[in-house]
């Protein structure tokens, strides 16, 4: 063992972070244009890097465990694809090794990468083993050796990419999850050593307008707070009131009740959301729930008994998927998977007391597990794959019925996956 007393800070991790999406911006169309992983996973693994250091242009938080908390809880409600959900599973495994730290030496944090290493692994449960996770695996394994020998957190990441090259090297193909480890591990690199140039982010996280064509990380900006409380004043102006909130929230209901009124939304700023509504009269029965995490979604005068909730690429599908019976509409196809968060949210309409979730791609398949996780036991899939297929399992649907018969159902006559 050597005597390395290096030590990570927050602000080391925002430059790992920065250059990871750095790095994904200069490597992302070719990543689409391998095979595995899915399509367009170069976009999708970009939305979701975008979505996770959004974060960052605004946090006033230092310490490396609460930047890397929200990044997590970002990336995992921002996920899209497949690609997306892996890379938002190892920002999670990141969040949760490096909880409650300040700062954290090389060994911490070349623990909490394998932590991460191990969520990834865990969000693909197919076999045969995919690429990424036997590069992932190679990945912990080099970096469990250069942990345990004591050596920097950048020696770390390189003996990391090193063993991946290896194990790439056995596998003998170029593939899409793979290059999406190596392009993670190379830009964590960069960023530590501030070596990295973004046309969209830069070292201090200001964010511009960009150049044409590359997507805009402010688009995949997430809310992933469900705020509930009441306010206990007759006189507010209920629509004046929703107006202030809608500004930090992508969803909003206000709503009459007893002495005041009931607040219902998601957002990204917690603080300023109850920072307005002190100014309106006492607040009570104040509840938070992060959303990226596992929750219990209670129903709110539910109007319906059970929902069915369906992914619609264009307006023309949309319009054939509601005259089939489809309640809810999320919009998204494979070239532009919906995100986990999208998901979640049109769940958290309080449209039904249940739902289930139909995919017609394998693309979705992830984020759609990822959702389920989450939301647990009010929500049942139908993991088609294709559009003919779905069709059959919504013929299937039956509203006396509740989701867990409907979902077996509907999966026998559609002939599709289990969970």
């Amino acid at each position: 063992m050597t005597g390395n007393r290096e030590v990570i800070t927050g602000s080391d991790f925002k430059r790992m972070v920065s250059g990871a999406y750095s790095e994904f911006l200069l490597e992302y169309e070719e990543i689409n244009a391998l095979k595995g992983a899915g399509h367009m996973p170069g976009t999708h693994i970009l939305r979701t890097m975008g979505a996770a250091v959004m974060p960052l242009s605004h946090t006033k938080d230092d310490s490396i465990g609460g930047l890397a908390r929200r990044i997590a809880t970002a990336a995992v409600f921002g996920a899209r694809g497949s690609a997306g959900v892996v890379l938002a599973q190892m920002f999670r495994g990141l969040g949760k090794g490096l909880s409650g730290k300040y700062n954290a030496t090389s060994s911490e944090f070349g623990k909490a990468f394998q932590y991460g290493i191990l969520y990834a692994q865990r969000a693909v449960p197919e076999q045969p083993e995919q690429p990424i996770i036997t590069v992932a695996k190679a990945v912990a394994k080099g970096a469990y050796h250069a942990v345990r020998a004591n050596l920097p957190i950048s020696e770390i990441l390189q003996a990391a990419i090193e063993a991946g090259k290896q194990a790439l090297t056995q596998i003998g193909q170029e593939d899409a999850g793979a290059r999406i480890m190596f392009t993670f591990l190379t830009g964590c690199l960069k960023g530590l050593d501030g070596n990295f140039v973004s046309p969209t982010i830069s070292l201090s996280l200001g964010l511009e307008a960009g150049q044409p064509g590359l997507p805009d990380p402010r688009q995949d900006l997430v809310r992933p707070y469900c705020v509930r409380f009441t306010v206990c004043n007759t006189r507010v102006d209920v629509p004046e009131f929703e107006r202030h909130l809608r500004e930090y929230s992508s969803f909003a209901l206000v709503e009459r009740h007893e002495k005041g009124i009931e607040v219902h939304l998601h957002t990204d700023h917690v603080g300023k959301v109850v920072e307005q509504a002190i100014g309106w009269g006492p607040i009570k029965n104040l509840h938070i729930t992060n959303m990226s995490e596992v929750h219990v979604l209670n129903a709110h005068g539910a109007l319906m008994r059970v929902a069915l909730l369906a992914v619609a690429e264009n307006k023309v599908q949309a319009r054939e998927l509601q005259e089939a019976g489809v309640h809810i509409i999320v919009s998204g196809g494979e070239s532009n998977c919906p995100s986990v968060g999208e998901l979640v949210n049109a769940a958290h309409s309080d449209l039904a007391s249940s739902y289930v979730m139909l995919s017609w791609s394998r693309d979705f398949r992830l984020a759609f597990r990822q959702a389920k996780r989450l939301l647990g036991s009010r929500v049942e899939l139908v993991l088609c794959q294709d559009k003919m297929q779905q069709a059959k399992a919504i013929k299937a649907f039956d509203p006396e019925k509740d989701a867990e018969e409907n979902s077996c159902a509907m999966r026998q006559a559609a002939g599709a996956a289990e969970d």
